[in-house]
């Protein structure tokens, strides 16, 4: 094997290729290396290709449910593919040895594949996976996952209406990997794992006669209610009619007993009995109209009360409870104050979660009549909003993907864009982020269709204001700031040469880095996470300075890398290993 491995054992083989364990000896280390022999391929370019494919998207990834690619080699009678060895045995060997799984560990195990597809669902482009089963999915001893065989993969293209070939297993493929049903995209690998959950809980496979997927408890009754409900629905024909991102299906899964039919039917009872006291309410507040001004100086001092009394609780939920319940309280649904004393609650912990979102939301669009009543609370509100999913938004997977939570904080800073009163003092930050947002969602559009030219120079203009304001005002968090200088950092490195091209010179750019470094290095940390973010971007400004030199000294342009992630570096030292 190149010299380089020795084979200890077979592992592993399919259709067209095997799978050995084998030895470094000189790193004293072990690897699976996959190979693939020409002799045993009718096309064999086609399956090159296709391997060549497989093995460079699997070099851009970094996650702890992949593995890693650390050498590919060529020779003249076979390809090797060399990666990480995967000690424990794949979901279908348990299968077979032991049937259907219990419940509670596919739940788990559904969460760490969800947390998988959803980190290759947000790369640029999107990564689909498109063969989910369990024969594709290694269970270690520690209880953790692996998800292997790329060769099915494709990137994403928002101008596909149509997959060209039909890739994928029948029984957990979805009906448009079948052609003549529109292109894949992420709903289709939401689609191949709930036919494995499937699989997983009931030990009937669905690639086997009669070929079909049927409620669970249907097979074994004691089985939850709320993860048939959520199976139904990850394995609707229509894409449409599933779940529509993997953090929209995690949140089912890790409140899946809350769609049980019992614990629904428990609610409605409870709904039941709140909307009963809420008509009597009601009754009583028309009542209360009656006696004109005294009902609104009451309704004032409730309103009070209740703002005095959640900022007394350090109960999380009471807290909440108390603040929406001020928002209700009749005539002050248009004051600012609960609403943005709800937005600095969720910024406490350093995540603005799903659950969150859903409170804050609700409570934003069911009064938003009463909020424009008063254009300049409105457009408060909803800039604080903007920039609580910018900095704060934590999509339900655990991801901290930058780019998602600048795309969902644009809706709410063009609502400030469109609704601000004349001299509101906020509306140029708002053009400001509303602009990167923009940007960001946009590029990878407009570079493959190449008419990104133009777009790189109004971008760096509005980094540095964001930088210069963001930076200047010393009541903004140290979070925010993190992000904003590490936002600025990333996109000079990434984008140092495309600057070059739309004519920002070499002084703006270094000055900006200047501005960068100075500013993160006198920031001052109060805790662990601030202090891991600092240091982690203070550890990037060299590579990020050789980058804008490298652009302007040879006009090669720098491998973009992702977030803070040192890519290149990474696979540098795996290989040296």
């Amino acid at each position: 094997m190149d010299g380089k491995y020795k084979i200890l054992s077979e592992i592993g083989h399919g259709g067209m290729s095997v799978v050995y364990m084998a030895i470094n000896e000189k790193a004293n280390k072990t690897w699976a290396i996959k190979e693939v022999r020409k002799d045993g391929v009718l096309d064999f370019e086609a399956v090159r290709q296709g391997l060549i494919v497989e093995t460079d998207m699997l070099k851009r990834l970094r996650h702890p449910n992949l593995p890693s690619i650390i050498d590919v080699i060529e020779n003249s009678d076979n390809f090797l593919i060399v990666m990480d060895y995967i000690e424990g045995n794949s979901l279908s060997a348990a299968l077979d040895e032991y049937g259907a799984q219990p419940q509670e560990d596919v739940i788990e195990w559904a969460l760490q594949l969800c947390d998988v597809l959803g980190y290759l669902h947000s790369r640029e482009p999107a990564i689909i996976y498109r063969d989910m089963k369990p024969a594709n999915v290694m269970l270690k001893p520690d209880g953790t996952l692996t998800l292997i065989d790329f060769g099915t993969a494709r990137e994403y293209k928002t101008r596909n209406i149509a997959d060209t070939t039909c890739l994928g297993t029948i029984g957990y493929a979805a009906p448009e990997q079948f052609g003549g049903m529109g292109q894949t995209d992420a709903r289709t690998d939401i689609y191949c794992l709930g036919a494995t959950l499937y699989h997983l809980v009931t030990g009937c496979n669905p690639s086997e006669p009669p070929y079909e997927i049927k409620p669970i408890r249907e097979i074994n009754p004691s089985l939850s209610g709320g993860l048939e409900n959520i199976i139904i629905k990850c394995v609707q024909r229509n894409p449409d009619d599933r779940y529509q991102s993997c953090a929209e299906l995690m949140y089912a899964l890790e409140h899946f007993e809350e769609i049980d039919d019992k614990y629904r039917r428990k609610q409605k009872r409870k709904l039941g009995a709140f909307a009963a006291s809420a008509v009597l309410a009601v009754g009583f507040a028309v009542t209360g109209a009656v006696f004109g001004h005294m009902a609104v100086q009451q309704a004032t001092d409730n309103y009070q009360s209740l703002m005095e009394e959640a900022a007394k609780t350090a109960d999380y939920e009471e807290k909440i409870a108390l603040y929406q319940e001020g928002i209700a309280v009749p005539n002050k649904a248009g004051n600012p104050e609960a609403y943005l004393q709800l937005i600095q609650i969720f910024k406490e912990d350093g995540k603005f979660d799903p659950d969150e979102q859903a409170i804050l939301v609700k409570q934003i669009k069911n009064h938003q009549t009463e909020l424009k009543a008063d254009a300049e609370n409105y457009v408060e509100v909803c800039f604080e909003t903007a920039k609580l999913y910018w900095y704060y938004y934590s999509y339900g997977d655990g991801s901290d993907n930058q780019v998602t939570r600048m795309k969902s904080a644009i809706e709410w800073f063009t609502d400030v864009i469109h609704n601000a009163p004349e001299g509101y003092p906020n509306l140029g930050m708002a053009q400001v982020y509303a602009s990167i947002g923009e940007f960001y969602r946009d590029i990878s559009i407009h570079t493959v269709e190449a008419s990104d030219r133009g777009m790189y120079q109004p971008f760096f203009v509005r980094l540095q204001e964001l930088v210069a304001a963001v930076c200047a005002d010393e009541a903004e968090s140290e979070i925010v700031k993190l992000e904003l200088l590490e936002l600025a950092r990333g996109a000079m490195q990434q984008y140092a040469t495309k600057f070059k091209a739309d004519g920002i010179t070499q002084e703006e750019m270094l000055s900006l880095h200047e501005e960068v470094a100075e500013q993160i290095q006198n920031l001052e940390t109060t805790t662990d996470l601030t202090a891991e973010k600092r240091d982690a971007t203070m550890a990037l400004l060299d590579d990020t300075r050789q980058a804008i030199t490298m652009a302007y000294a040879t006009g090669i342009e720098p491998e973009p890398m992702e977030g803070t992630e040192q890519q290149a570096e990474t696979e540098t030292q795996e290989r040296e290993e």
